[in-house]
């Protein structure tokens, strides 16, 4: 037989699979195992939208859309992206996607030949530098430690642009880290993204859940020469509750959106009919259940982090957006905990959960090694009870 796509077979299947598909053996099993790997809100959908979904089908909208989406659906996200992000976008300037993800891909698509480098800092969602490699780019990759708060600074960004750079990845706020970058800090990689012509690939998708009372602000809404160098990643899973209904979203310049438009009509087809209808009305009705989902996160992300950094042997800094936080193990690296020389993340993961019963993801596949992340979209008794199982297993 003839060879598969080279590109194809170099990407990668998640590195967190393994642990997860022990971790679901595990609870078919009978076994009592708590699971802090979830990206997606334990909440449900509000009422509201889930009743405008069922209206959608029984009304009969279930046919194809344009490939960009309705135009009910576009100018719902100009009217959220200018009200709370202070962003003005026209219709023709959003596509709508099947997910978030699938914008991330289609941004990618639109701007990345072959050979080209893609900047991407560290600590990464996982699926960045994957998607990066299936377009045939070359993923630079950045770290930015935890003293710098898992943050990429322009200086760093400038050092690491060389003449095949096209393009940045900037996660704000981040998954898998939580932190967030004010103003200033995107003001000055803003600078050095103008300076060299580069484009960013802004994934947003968490900027409804910020906590502190601080301020979020919108990449591109920086300047009109920002903005027109920004795809806008974002899209109704995280805020809304949405994951099942797979509706994301990308805006850009015309340009950009007339290619990523063209792409789906060729691939995918339009998002989901019925799902873009019930985002319509979650993206335009009353935010109260929004906001009644970010505070339960902020509660539960501040009882993890006091707890987490109260036990012994790890420690975690204060996430500022997004349910995600970053347990450091540098000091449990070389010692034998429960029977088991942990030399790695992955080693405690998997020791974590088979002897501690619990299940946190790796940081290795977030390019953040020597740290697992635990997820609080899970209630605060699961919370609670998993903080106490990992006292217990690091006891031994």
């Amino acid at each position: 037989m003839k060879e598969l796509s080279r590109i194809a077979e170099a990407v990668q299947a998640s590195t967190t699979m393994a642990i997860d598909a022990l971790f679901k053996q595990m609870k078919a099993d009978g076994v009592d195992v708590i699971g802090f790997g979830a990206g997606e809100p334990d909440f449900s959908t509000p009422d509201e939208i889930k009743a405008v979904g069922i209206s959608a089908i029984d009304n009969n909208i279930t046919r194809y859309t344009p490939a960009a989406g309705t135009v009910e659906l576009r100018k719902a996200v100009c009217e959220r992206m200018k009200a709370d992000c202070g962003v003005e976008y026209k219709p023709n300037q959003v596509v709508a996607t099947s997910g978030a993800k699938h914008a991330v891909y289609l941004a990618l698509r639109a701007l990345v030949n072959p050979g080209d480098e893609v900047i991407l800092p560290a600590p990464y969602w996982v699926s960045y530098i994957e998607l990066i490699k299936i377009m045939g780019g070359v993923p630079v990759v950045v770290t930015a430690t935890e003293a710098e708060h898992f943050k990429l600074t322009a200086e760093k960004l400038a050092a690491a642009i060389t003449p095949k750079t096209k393009a940045i990845i900037l996660n704000n706020p981040s998954n898998p880290t939580g932190m967030m970058y004010n103003e200033a800090e995107l003001r000055a990689i803003a600078d050095v993204c103008v300076k060299n012509d580069i484009y960013v690939v802004c994934d947003e998708i968490y900027y409804g859940l910020v906590y502190d009372g601080q301020k979020f602000t919108s990449f591109p809404s920086l300047s009109p020469e920002v903005k027109d160098l920004t795809i806008l990643i974002n899209g109704v899973s995280k805020s809304y509750a949405m994951t099942g209904w797979r509706i994301g979203y990308a805006c850009a310049n015309d340009r950009i959106a007339k290619v990523m438009a063209n792409y789906v009509s060729h691939s995918t087809g339009s998002a989901c009919a019925i799902s873009q209808k019930a985002s319509a009305f979650a993206l335009t009705a009353p935010q109260d259940k929004i906001e009644e989902m970010r505070k339960a996160f902020e509660e539960r992300r501040n009882y993890i982090v006091e707890r987490m950094n109260s036990i012994p042997g790890v420690s975690c800094i204060k996430p500022e957006g997004a349910f995600y936080v970053m347990m450091n193990l540098e000091q449990l690296i070389g010692k034998t905990i429960q029977g088991v020389e942990i030399t790695n993340d992955d080693v405690f993961a998997d020791a974590f959960l088979k002897k501690g019963l619990v299940a946190v993801v790796p940081g290795s596949g977030f390019g953040a090694p020597n740290f697992v992340r635990w997820s609080y979209a899970t209630s605060m008794e699961n919370i609670k009870e998993g903080l106490d199982r990992l006292e217990k297993f690091l006891q031994g």
